[in-house]
């Protein structure tokens, strides 16, 4: 793997967008995962890496929704690669000071690639329409994929493989779950959904999940009842339950959600050798309790710092040079 890993940007991610975790076919995610590991083990040992890859590439950071580890992870990584990260603010003002598409024209003359981490959907799907550069979503309304990957990393990192594991998400069907599922099913992996009553995901999303589950040997579970759907779980995930721009929605949100907390009788109902990932930031006491987040059996930390890696690893495969 190390001679594979040693010719940069000849890989099938070359110069793509990334706007759903649809978008990535089994070999693209090993592909990421694979660069990803050799990326993490040599941060590890040296506290640098050998090569500059991504040197003379500038990236523009869009991010209309507050972050830490978005804009930490790609700031920094960019940086120990070599390359350059122009964070723009939450000015833009799409569609309101300028259209996205004068955006995308403008920034396509100036930087390399775009991260962009916004409200809807449709602001990325237009952006990556005209622009003549690469535009990766660094999360919408609809869907996370780079959460996905390090989630994914992470499990792979932890279990040794992907086909066949059994991950729970209880809580809302939101943008992280569309992705986990749609990730999730080109894995081979079994994904289920444990949700309150009127808070379930885009059944479109559900639907192309279970067509790349029939395609490779994963399915997709959505139901109801937190208990019957973490037996026998390898993982069990959460979120918050009341996630940025629903801040008008919190006392409904935190009547619904009761009971559907990651705590320790949930997870040793899905079995000892289960995990509990979380992908922050937590509330504990709410979707979580403490006992189990910072217990031993969470990766919730390890998910984070895989931000970094998976997220330089796509880089890498699509703008290095």
């Amino acid at each position: 793997m190390e001679q594979a890993l040693a010719s940069v940007g000849t890989g099938p991610l070359l110069a793509r967008d990334l706007l759903s975790s649809a978008d990535l076919t089994r070999d693209d995610n090993e592909l990421v995962f694979a660069r990803a590991a050799h990326l993490k083990r040599e941060l590890r040992a040296d506290h640098r890496h050998a090569g500059q890859p991504l040197a003379g590439r500038t990236v523009a950071l869009i991010l209309e929704k507050q972050s830490l580890r978005t804009r930490v992870t790609f700031e920094a990584g960019l940086d120990q690669l070599g390359g350059h990260a122009l964070h723009l603010g939450e000015g833009i003002g799409f569609g309101v000071r300028e259209s996205v598409s004068d955006v995308a024209r403008n920034l396509e003359r100036w930087v390399d690639g775009i991260v962009i981490r916004t409200f809807a959907h449709s602001i990325v799907t237009e952006l990556a329409a005209e622009a003549g550069i690469p535009v990766f979503n660094a999360l919408t309304d609809d869907e996370h994929p780079f959460q996905a990957l390090a989630d994914l990393f992470t499990l792979r990192e932890h279990f040794g493989r992907l086909q066949g594991l059994v991950m729970t998400f209880v809580g809302d069907g939101n943008n992280v779950y569309h992705s986990l599922a749609l990730a999730g099913a080109v894995m081979g992996m079994e994904i289920r959904l444990a949700h309150p009553e009127g808070y379930g995901p885009n059944p479109a999303i559900v639907a192309l999940a279970e067509k790349l589950a029939a395609a490779n040997g994963g399915n997709i579970v959505v139901g109801r009842d937190p208990r019957q759907l973490a037996h026998g779980s390898d993982a069990l995930y959460t979120d918050v339950w009341v996630s940025m721009g629903q801040e008008d929605q919190s006392r409904a949100r935190l009547a619904s959600f009761a009971g559907y907390s990651v705590d320790t009788s949930l997870l040793e109902l899905a079995g000892a050798a289960a995990v509990a990932m979380h992908c922050l930031p937590a509330h504990r006491g709410q979707e979580i309790t403490a006992e189990v987040i910072d217990g031993p059996r969470s990766l919730a930390f390890e998910q984070a710092e895989n931000r970094l890696h998976v997220q330089k690893a796509f880089l890498v495969e699509s703008l290095g040079r």
